[in-house]
């Protein structure tokens, strides 16, 4: 009697199951979505199929039991290996199930600092400056940019130190442009490390040019995650004076191939001398080894006011972190090109009578300051 409501029993406990079985999987048309509906069916549930299935042995490591029970479900019986391997892999376990971590991209260090191991500063025998202005007569001063007016404009402080620059970081694709006027321009080299002239305190050599102080620029807006083009070629050569013609057709044609660009740098150097033509380096005063740079922005076009409000910020930024890296921006009635983006600027890094070395460690301050304003 015993034995027989035992058999009664597991017989109604086999039929609920079997019927719970069927009752989930009902509407799947393959085995793999029986399978994902008894996944989905809730924790009980899982927990109940396994019981159901009871433990594993055997050549296909299936119960006697779980056999019993997908012969209730046609649909299952037909792939007896699937489920055999569905329940060996432990998926519908609960207790198996690692909640995986959210991975976040690590932020940029907002005062990462700048590497000087691979720099030597070997004297290259020309004496130094630093230009600071010692006041505001004859400068326009916005959020502590100094500004020499040579343009036509009025500068309205309330637009230009707002910060509401248009120019802004776009998806994917190249970001920044890197390209050269004047890439021929070249430093005063230490003794032993004499370029081959193309003219004065000039060279095609693109290792001693601001070529070079270009691939500078572009490593370190890398390493803000920035997509950054670099336009090596040397548009001042063989005329000097066709610069600017052959430097707007090379940014024109970028910009048509590629619409995310949104900056442009035109990296020059600068040449500060004496009546006698001697030259003197420009260095800042809290690092006697980074060259002074200096930003170079045009009216002459409509939206002068966008591209001056980003050059406003982007010395104010530096400014903050290296004090008297920026020499006083300078604005003239020229369009300098800058009339083909709201993030076009002119930056001189250095002087002729700068060595290279001191050139990239400036280079490298720079773009440091503008790559912090961009991403911000």
């Amino acid at each position: 009697m015993k034995k027989q409501l035992l058999r009664r029993l597991a017989a109604l406990c086999m039929a609920g199951l079997t019927l719970w079985a069927v009752t989930i999987t009902v509407g799947s048309t393959s085995v793999p979505a029986a399978i994902d509906a008894l996944k989905h069916s809730g924790g009980l549930s899982k927990r109940l199929l396994r019981w159901e299935l009871g433990d594993f042995f055997g050549t296909d490591q299936l119960s006697a039991v779980t056999v019993l029970a997908l012969q209730q479900s046609p649909l299952l019986l037909t792939q007896r290996s699937a489920v055999a391997a569905l329940m060996a892999s432990g998926e519908g376990n609960d207790d198996n199930v690692e909640e995986q971590p959210v991975v976040q991209p690590d932020p940029v260090p907002p005062n990462r600092p700048v590497s000087t191991d691979d720099l030597t500063f070997a004297p290259n025998g020309v004496p130094s400056q630093t230009v600071i202005p010692s006041s505001s007569g004859s400068y326009t001063v916005i959020n502590g940019v100094y500004i020499k007016n040579a343009s036509s404009r009025s500068l309205d402080g309330s637009v230009l130190g707002s910060g509401n620059f248009s120019a802004q970081l776009t998806g994917d694709g190249p970001q920044v442009l890197i390209l050269h006027t004047h890439g021929s321009e070249a430093y005063s080299m230490p003794a032993g490390q004499e370029y081959t002239p193309s003219g004065t305190f000039r060279t095609t050599d693109a290792n001693y040019n601001v070529v070079r102080v270009g691939d500078e620029i572009a490593s370190v807006l890398s390493g803000y995650g920035i997509s950054v083009l670099h336009d090596r070629t040397l548009h001042d050569h063989p005329s000097y004076n066709d610069g600017y013609s052959n430097s707007y057709a090379s940014a024109v044609s970028y910009l048509e191939k590629y619409p995310t660009l949104t900056y442009i740098l035109d990296i020059h150097r600068d040449a500060i001398q004496d009546a006698d033509g001697n030259q003197y380096k420009l260095v800042s005063r809290e690092d006697p080894n980074a060259a002074q740079c200096c930003i170079v922005m045009g009216t002459s076009y409509d939206a002068w006011q966008d591209n001056l409000t980003l050059a406003v910020s982007v010395q104010e930024t530096i400014q903050a972190q290296s004090p008297t890296l920026m020499r006083p921006m300078t604005v003239r009635n020229y369009s300098y090109n800058q009339q083909l983006s709201t993030g076009y600027m002119l930056v001189e890094i250095g002087a002729a009578g700068n060595s290279l070395d001191e050139a990239i460690l400036g280079a490298r301050l720079f773009a440091k300051g503008f790559a912090d304003t961009i991403t911000q």
